[in-house]
């Protein structure tokens, strides 16, 4: 008899775990806790630093927040926690974080070997390299020797040796951890170059004292695909945080902003796509665990994606980032989020 109910109690769990019945899992702790915990840099302006007053801004924190204001109804509830390119997947994986939102590739090992699940692309990238003017350099393929700053445990490692060895160049690498660190080399001569995300790139730039006394080159050398990732075997809590993403992607397609999305809200419209965005049409939020305010709150704190865009790195910020490849489908990029539908 006990065999038999062995059995029955492993067929059961099977049973659950295939067909779909709730389980605990991470949209249940965060909501338990109070709190999300964000896995961000240590620290790139525009992107993710905290102010002068401690407060983390910045594109990737944003979406963290807008993910906070969903889930719990408030864009301050975010616990962030830096961490360099080494450790980022390590907090992750290890339940110390529960999204990352961290200038982060998308690659099939990290997806695949290093159980990750990514959500999407929020912003599309590419490695370059940045000198200063002094040097006199106007192309990557004039670096042949050069010292060069790089962070460890990152894509840009392989595509600096892949490109160096492709154009059969030789360089002397500098190891770094942080881009704080890179800055201070870079800035102390100790490395010729630094390399990194063009994105990263304009970012450290923008801190320097006399930002026009460097060049990022023209070359880039790499497809960065940027965006968030969550622990593997959580699909529920994978699905929130990639419909926070898509949704913030579609309101800028379809004009919805932090300033008009309440009056969205308060009655249904010509457009179904808002409507259920907004909660006036069908039930969306329960198909994710939520209620069908989650994303006029996630707008009402952050906007839409191209709000978050030029408010932290756009053409009128000191990062001075043109949208390119991260306008929307309809405006010449590739930036293009499946339907809520």
């Amino acid at each position: 008899m006990k065999l038999f109910k062995t059995l029955a109690v492993s067929a059961a769990v099977a049973l659950a775990s295939t067909s779909g019945v709730a389980t605990a899992g991470t949209l249940q702790d965060v909501k338990a806790r109070g709190e999300l915990n964000c896995v961000v840099t240590t620290g790139v302006a525009g992107f993710g630093a905290p102010n002068d007053a401690g407060r983390w801004e910045g594109f990737d924190v944003d979406f963290c927040r807008a993910t906070a204001a969903a889930v719990l109804g408030d864009p301050n509830k975010v616990k962030f926690v830096p961490t360099t390119g080494k450790t980022r997947f390590t907090v992750l994986n290890s339940g110390e974080g529960d999204l990352l939102y961290r200038n982060t590739t998308i690659t099939m090992s990290r997806d695949a070997d290093l159980k990750l699940t990514f959500l999407g692309v929020n912003y599309y990238d590419g490695q370059g390299f940045m000198v200063p003017k002094a040097l006199g350099v106007t192309s990557a393929k004039q670096l042949d020797g050069a010292s060069i700053c790089i962070q460890t445990g990152t894509t840009t490692e392989l595509n600096l040796a892949d490109y160096f060895r492709a154009n059969n160049m030789s360089y002397e690498p500098v190891t770094i951890e942080t881009n704080e660190e890179g800055q201070v080399n870079y800035l102390a001569g100790r490395c010729d170059v630094y390399t990194t995300d063009a994105s990263g790139l304009a970012s450290t730039r923008s801190s320097f004292d006399n930002p026009n006394a460097h060049i990022i080159l023209p070359e880039i050398i790499s497809k960065e695909p940027l965006g968030p990732a969550v622990r593997q075997g959580d699909d529920e809590w994978a699905d929130v945080a990639r419909w926070v993403l898509n949704m913030l992607i579609e309101a800028e397609e379809f004009g919805v902003t932090q300033g008009n999305v309440k009056g969205h809200a308060a009655k249904a419209g010509d457009n179904p796509s808002i409507n259920r965005m907004v909660g006036t049409e069908g039930d969306f939020g329960s198909m994710i665990g939520l209620d069908k305010q989650w994303a006029v709150r996630a707008l009402s704190a952050v906007g839409n994606y191209g709000e978050i865009f030029e408010r932290n790195i756009g053409v009128n910020t000191p990062l001075g980032l043109a949208r390119g490849l991260n306008a929307q489908w309809t405006e010449g990029g590739i930036l293009y989020s499946p339907p809520l539908r």
